[in-house]
């Protein structure tokens, strides 16, 4: 590995350091927290009703078909 890349890894690796102490204590950091909560619960959220409706259909066609 040459002098330029080796230079350019840790340059990368020291930015994303200071990227992740600024979104941990920089300025909007615990609104940045609650929209990640609020889109992970949302996700979740659609994943369980999906997975619901899917069963639920699933359920319905399988009791349509024994009559």
């Amino acid at each position: 590995m040459d002098v330029k890349e080796k230079t350019r890894e840790e340059l990368e690796q020291r930015i994303k350091q200071l990227e992740n102490i600024i979104a941990k204590k920089g300025v909007g950091s615990e609104y940045l927290e609650k929209a990640e909560r609020m889109q992970r619960n949302l996700n979740l959220a659609l994943i369980v009703g999906a997975t619901a409706v899917t069963l639920g259909l699933t359920a319905w066609s399988i009791y349509q078909f024994k009559e």
